[in-house]
């Protein structure tokens, strides 16, 4: 079983914490990481896109001269595509980005993420951070002490509106709640700090 340091809020170290094999210490799928990392992306596009076609274009609706004995090149419409202010052929238009990834797929993904960031130690558990204030200087003072100012990640177990204030203004850092964890944050983020309760919540959702 891993075994992770606990700090406080002073980030000095105040234990170790044992956690499960399974969610911690997890063998590392690359390509399902990958695959969940795309697919969370893909998700973020809003695929509002939209061009207009030659039947949306306005004008257009009279043939500009005849067909025959002209001289000239057949048309029947100003807004073809070939024309300056004609529509787009083959253009974007609103569409859905998500990509289908079974479930099995995204607890593993999970699971490799956190044992990973568990095996460059760079995870750690904090208890009592709930009591922190919502002063950014006391945010600066727990990370420099904790030596994780690096984009580091904080998983809580409950709404700590505190710790969003004292975070909000430090280039790189977030807090997340555990049920919104996903693997593209762990992965974005240099450090992973993690409430005692929100590691034990992980456990018993993917020790399963």
């Amino acid at each position: 079983m891993p075994t992770v340091d606990v700090i406080g809020i002073d980030g000095q170290k105040v234990g170790e914490v044992a956690l499960a094999d399974e969610v911690f210490a997890a063998r590392i799928h690359v390509s399902a990481m990958h695959q969940v990392v795309v697919a969370y992306l893909a998700a973020q596009r809003q695929g509002t896109h939209s061009t207009r076609t030659r039947g949306e274009a306005r004008g257009g609706g009279r043939k500009p001269w005849r067909q025959k004995h002209t001289g000239r090149a057949r048309h029947g419409s100003i807004r073809s595509p070939i024309w300056v202010g004609g529509g787009v052929a083959h253009g974007p238009k609103p569409r859905s980005y998500d990509q289908k990834v079974n479930k099995k797929v995204r607890r593993l993904a999970i699971k490799s993420a956190l044992s990973l960031k568990v095996k460059e130690n760079k995870l750690l558990l904090v208890e009592g951070i709930e009591s922190m204030s919502h002063k950014t200087k006391d945010m600066y003072a727990f990370l420099a002490s904790a030596d994780v100012q690096k984009k580091p990640l904080i998983v809580i177990h409950e709404s700590m509106p505190n710790l969003y204030m004292a975070s909000k203004n430090i280039p790189g850092t977030k807090v997340l709640h555990v049920d919104s964890i996903n693997v593209y944050e762990i992965l974005n983020h240099e450090h992973l700090i993690l409430t005692k309760d929100a590691a034990q919540k992980l456990e018993e959702v993917y020790s399963a």
